[in-house]
């Protein structure tokens, strides 16, 4: 057990304060402070951890990779380079809330500085506490930062490149990086054409070996790499937030935009419904006459909302762990129902038929009543699609049949002929292995389907043949945010980040 909002518990310490300083005991006063001790419980949100479960939330998945390198103390660009990409990430984490970001710093070595996360403070607190006169290292390496992100286990990763460049010159190789790795490129160049001196922390400037002057450039590289990658390049604008707007503008017109991208999030019981409950009924207690008989029917309403409020809690976690493809855990919330629904019923056949389990989900459909011709007709079909998965190809016909008896559907009249197909040819191989699902293009085959992601999955209703299937869940996800205490201390990174960071600076041939 534990509190979501800890904080509403100091509303104690007045009630407690009143309770004590009674010099005569009142009886109805007492039962008030109770009340509102009861109150306070309820809005301090107590809950019963549940564990992790991946959620599905419309977002991107971004990767930020800060050049750290020594060029980046740079001028040519107020106050410097590295300043100037801090203020910009920061400005852009508020551009993007609901993203999951991670943030890496590199030189000749990239460091994760952050994992993937939406509690996009934790990125802010690593930005700050990175100290880059810790930083020795003078060199830009990209091919290893591409390597380092291409082992990453992301499907698509679209990679946010804030850096000066350095002296990369193998285009070609870059290029081929990030084109396997399927990594979508967005570079934000910090510094100018012509180039400026570095100031060292003693007010000189840094020269070479040969005691010339070090004078910094935006790499023209970059801009070729984005051209050659179909990425994104953007140049500093007057501020950081306006050059973060100009960021956003670029990530809009990628394709990626309102992707799913995936967050493990726990997820709780609530218990608030009982200390609202109990303050209730003493409340009644006190200005109501026939107290025997309202106890008896709070009582009876109690039981009643306790078990309504847990059939409703286990069917939205069945809904959310359905979408995210968690079957078993679909199943063990429908199984804990005290009522069954046609909803719920719909929602356990479709999960075993998710499951394989195709003659549970069989018997199951076939449990189901409804006088709704439409209903009906989606029952049908579920029951064909279930017997053709079993190779029952006759048993399927019938069902097809029935489907199609209740009205036209383009989707039967597909799988009836394909079942009828796959009934002469069992023995061969067709490469034919699903009917067809409701929804999809009559005129294209199963096997040209299989090729494309499903937009719809077999079993469940369509809008043209039905909707006594599935129901939905809202497509926005409330996501839980780590609250931060903004006064708490913030501790600087570790030497050990630091000697990560500068790993291999003394193999150094090139560092400009």
């Amino acid at each position: 057990m534990s509190l979501l909002y800890p904080g509403f518990l100091w509303l104690f310490i007045p009630l407690i304060i009143l309770f004590l300083s009674q010099k005569k005991k009142n009886l109805i006063i007492t039962v008030h402070l109770v009340i509102l001790m009861l109150i306070v419980t309820a809005l301090s949100r107590p809950v019963l951890k549940q564990g992790l479960e991946e959620r599905s939330i419309e977002a991107k998945d971004i990767i930020i990779a800060l050049d750290v390198s020594y060029s980046m103390r740079a001028k040519d660009i107020s106050p410097t380079r590295y300043d100037f990409a801090k203020e910009t990430i920061s400005a852009f984490l508020k551009e993007n809330p609901k993203d999951n970001i991670m943030l890496i710093a590199f030189t000749t070595n990239p460091l994760l500085l952050s994992p993937p996360t939406t509690d996009h403070e934790l990125i802010n607190i690593a930005l700050k506490s990175l100290n880059p006169d810790y930083i020795l290292t003078k060199g830009t390496s990209l091919k290893k930062l591409f390597k380092k992100i291409s082992s990453m286990k992301i499907t698509h990763k679209n990679l946010l490149l804030i850096t000066d460049g350095g002296e990369e010159d193998d285009l070609n190789t870059l290029t081929d990086q990030l084109q396997e790795a399927d990594i979508s490129l967005t570079v934000l160049a910090l510094g100018t054409k012509q180039g400026t001196t570095i100031e060292k922390p003693d007010g000189s400037l840094l020269k070479d070996k040969d005691n010339n002057l070090v004078i910094s450039r935006i790499n023209p590289l970059l801009e070729r790499l984005t051209s050659q990658t179909e990425g994104h390049y953007v140049t500093a604008s007057t501020t950081p937030a306006a050059t973060a707007k100009d960021l956003q503008d670029a990530f809009d017109i990628d394709e990626q935009k309102g992707k799913m991208a995936t967050k493990m999030q726990y997820h709780y019981m609530e218990f608030y419904q009982i200390p609202l409950f109990l303050a209730l009924l003493l409340f009644f207690m006190v200005h109501t006459k026939s107290v025997k008989y309202l106890i008896t029917l709070f009582t009876l309403l109690g039981i009643n909302a306790e078990a309504s409020m847990l059939d409703t809690y286990h069917l939205n976690q069945a809904y959310k762990s359905y979408q995210v493809q968690d079957f078993n855990t679909t199943k063990q919330h429908l199984k804990k129902l005290d009522s069954l629904s046609l909803q719920s019923q719909f929602a356990l056949a479709n999960t075993y038929y998710k499951l394989h389990a195709y003659q549970k989900a069989v018997k199951l459909y076939k449990s189901i009543r409804s006088t709704s011709a439409t209903v009906k007709q989606q029952l049908y079909y579920n029951i064909a699609n279930a017997y053709a998965m079993l190779e029952e190809y006759d048993k399927a016909k019938i069902y097809y049949t029935k489907a199609l008896q209740l009205g036209v559907d383009e989707d039967s009249t597909y799988n009836l002929q394909l079942v009828a197909l796959l009934q002469k040819k069992k023995s061969a191989e067709l490469g034919i292995a699903h009917p067809k699902s409701q929804n999809s293009d009559s005129s294209k085959s199963e096997s040209q389907e299989s090729d494309k992601e499903q937009t719809r999955d077999e079993d469940q209703p369509s809008s043209g043949s039905g909707s006594g299937g599935e129901g939905k869940t809202g497509d926005k996800k409330e996501k839980k945010r780590l609250i931060l205490d903004e006064r708490q201390e913030q501790q600087p990174l570790s030497s050990k980040v630091y000697e990560l960071i500068n790993k291999g600076y003394i193999r150094e041939t090139q560092p400009w």
